[in-house]
């Protein structure tokens, strides 16, 4: 198939953008979390995949993260046991637990495996229990009413924070040429496995690896204003205003904050993106433009 002149101008400009790009992130580290709609659509899948395997061909050291909330519920479903949640945290027993690692750690993790290697890439999928690179904290919550003497502990069960990381895994593989795709389950001091969030899973390990960036592709295309407006680059005190004026909450809350949390400790720039558009990933990184709301400290 031939392609006319134009075409082929703009063929040309993109690729001479993204030279200065792949100059600048030669040899760093981005850690990109991987969830929502670029999960589940098969088109955005093979996208993510190729994206991925083009950065590290051209010298990048991509490192996912990956989610997996809807695939656990549709699993848990099958079984019969119906999803509990606290404050939009999934309530975890063992069964849960039993299912959770068997769709993350397995699953979803050897999917996104299989994907990229099959780009052309060499990926290999590990949990945060694998040398135990995710030490995790039990999570627990409080509720206080005017009605109660003292504020309710809330147990959801095995639902964790991340209280260190041990990255030498990691940077082993990357050192190897290996793309890391690591589920977000850690182990406690006690043993017992923990279902962490996703976004702060990455977040913690861009900051442990020193990492150039943090992507976070979500459902939406970024930061509104209170106009509905896309807000394309935030200084974290910019984004600390938005937030005490309301105009930044729900579910976009705990993303912007896990962004500030790495900005502020040292990762250059965190980066909420649009999944459902194909190949943001790369759109983010080799393009002027971006996509998505860019924070930096």
């Amino acid at each position: 198939m031939s392609i006319d002149s134009q075409q082929a101008k703009n063929i040309a400009k993109v690729l001479s953008e993204a030279l200065p790009y792949i100059r600048r992130f030669q040899g760093k580290t981005l850690v990109i979390k991987y969830g929502g709609n670029a999960m589940t659509d098969e088109a955005l899948k093979k996208g993510f995949a190729r994206d991925i395997v083009l950065m590290k061909l051209v010298g990048m050291n991509p490192v996912v993260v990956h989610g997996g909330g809807p695939q656990i519920g549709n699993m848990l479903k099958q079984i019969g046991k119906e999803s509990t949640f606290v404050d939009g945290m999934r309530v975890t027993d063992n069964e849960t637990m039993d299912v959770v690692q068997m769709v993350l750690g397995g699953l979803v993790n050897k999917e996104i495996v299989t994907l990229i290697n099959t780009q052309g890439g060499k990926a290999v999928g590990l949990t945060g229990k694998d040398a135990q690179m995710i030490t995790a904290r039990k999570m627990t919550f409080t509720r206080q009413s005017a009605e109660m003497a003292a504020p309710e502990i809330i147990d959801i069960g095995h639902v964790g924070d991340v209280a260190a990381i041990d990255p030498t895994i990691v940077q082993t593989l990357v050192q190897d040429n290996f793309i890391p795709v690591i589920a977000p389950i850690g182990v406690g001091e006690d043993g017992q496995s923990y279902n962490i969030n996703a976004d702060v899973v990455a977040g913690k390990l861009a900051i442990t690896l020193k990492a150039e960036k943090l992507i976070l592709l979500t459902n939406t295309t970024g930061v509104l204003d209170k106009e509905g407006k896309l807000m394309t680059g935030l200084r974290a005190q910019q984004v600390d205003t938005l937030i005490a004026d309301g105009v930044i909450y729900g579910g976009m809350l705990p993303k912007v904050r896990c962004a500030l949390d790495a900005v502020r400790s040292g990762v250059k720039h965190a980066q909420i993106i649009d999944g459902r558009v194909e190949h943001a990933v790369l759109l983010e990184v080799l393009t002027d433009e971006g996509v998505g709301t860019l924070i930096m400290g």
